[in-house]
């Protein structure tokens, strides 16, 4: 161990079977992220589909149609659409 602006390091002690290793490189991997794939589901034609805001709460002040609206699913816009499928590698 050795000191080094108040902090203590602590050193492996060098061996010569692990002189020729170096210490892996980090893996590129796509993970999907996990609140996206909860949200959005991409469909056999490739769209996205997203279920509407505003039907969680505060539903006696909205009119019936617009419960109904509100009820049915629809597809993401195609400016959004990219972001989305980026971070959903593995459905499309």
């Amino acid at each position: 161990t050795c000191t080094s602006g108040g902090f203590l390091l602590f050193f492996a002690p060098f061996s010569e079977e692990n002189e020729g290793i170096s210490m892996p490189t980090k893996k590129v991997v796509n993970k999907t992220r996990k609140a996206v794939s909860k949200r959005f589901k991409v469909t056999a034609s490739g769209k996205v589909k997203r279920n509407r805001q505003g039907k969680r709460h505060l539903l006696s002040s909205k009119s019936p149609k617009r419960r109904r609206r509100l009820g049915s699913a629809t597809y993401v816009e195609k400016d959004d659409m990219r972001r989305i499928t980026e971070s959903l590698p593995f459905s499309h």
